[in-house]
């Protein structure tokens, strides 16, 4: 049995780590936590939150067909206390062709080879490495592409630290192709897709980049500055723009035919700080992301108030 002295050094513990939370929850990215573990985002899965997304997203008839026949999947992260972070998702492990958004793990790789000197920190690629995000310039991801090689890019994607591609777990990020017509291929083990994506693997590469995990703290940061201010303001960037235009925004979409697929980590006033991923199969995709937005926001804001007057 804890004795008394125990007990007060305890509370005032948990009364320093809820105020360093408060602290740090407002500072600029990646978060700082008052100690260094930082929760598995699949221990985060929150059963309250879950249930209002799931409910939420269901008002609409056409995106509940579409999750049904797994069309559609959605995946959010409640960034507001980065100590009680919460996490749901919706065919959260389906795998489904994602266009451009995979550049983020040639962006991962491309941070990784620089940290161990396999790759040069030149102007042209710290160039290339900005314009393949911001812009989803094809020739520049192309070109960071032929730098790295499949098999590199491979073995970032399923190195343990990370594990963005797990074939236990319905695979994940994936690169097999450039950005180009011509060119080798390396397609996905499961699926045979070129670049893929599940919104689980996305969650967590945002996850872990927000609270500075992905190669390292300084490299995180550096992948943040790549990632902040889209040029390419459609989907969840269009609606952000008018209901968080103060917030700062970190993105990566794609588009290809009906495939759509978008994310972003918005960090901004209130409880305007989340994770946003989306994948969809469908003509109306663009549209289709625009409005989740609206909606995410809803589950998220009555989420932060109902905590805020218990």
């Amino acid at each position: 049995m804890l004795g008394r002295k125990t007990l007060i050094a305890f509370a005032l513990l948990s009364f320093s780590v809820a105020t360093n939370a408060q602290k740090f929850s407002n500072t600029d990215l990646p978060i700082i936590l008052p100690f260094q573990y930082t929760e598995p985002l699949d221990d985060a899965h929150d059963l309250t939150f879950q249930q209002k997304l799931v409910q939420r997203l269901a008002e609409n008839k056409k995106w509940k067909t579409l999750i049904s026949q797994k069309k559609l999947a959605v995946g959010v992260v409640d960034l507001n206390d980065p100590l009680n972070v919460k996490y749901a998702a919706i065919n959260g492990n389906e795998m489904m062709y994602a266009a451009s958004l995979p550049k983020i793990a040639v962006l991962l790789a491309a941070t990784d080879a620089l940290e161990k000197g396999e790759l040069k920190e030149t102007r042209e690629v710290l160039q290339d490495m900005r314009l393949m995000i911001s812009k989803s310039d094809n020739h520049a991801s192309t070109r960071m592409i032929d730098r790295l090689g499949y098999k590199k890019i491979e073995k970032v994607l399923t190195d343990p630290r990370y594990e963005f591609y797990d074939r236990d777990n319905g695979g994940g990020l994936w690169v097999g192709k450039r950005y180009a017509a011509t060119g080798g291929k390396n397609p996905d083990p499961l699926k045979g897709l070129s670049h893929a994506a599940t919104v689980n693997q996305v969650c967590r590469f945002y996850y872990m980049l927000a609270f500075g995990k992905l190669v390292s703290f300084e490299r995180s940061r550096q992948m943040l500055d790549f990632m902040v201010d889209p040029q390419l303001h459609h989907k969840f960037v269009n609606t952000l723009d008018r209901v968080a235009p103060t917030a700062k925004l970190y993105r990566k979409s794609g588009s290809w035919q009906n495939f759509h697929s978008d994310s972003i980590l918005v960090w901004g006033d209130e409880w305007h700080k989340y994770i946003l991923v989306a994948l969809a199969e469908d003509e109306e995709g663009e549209r289709i992301m625009r409005e989740l937005v609206s909606a995410v926001e809803e589950v998220i804001k009555s989420q932060n108030l109902q905590l805020a007057t218990k």
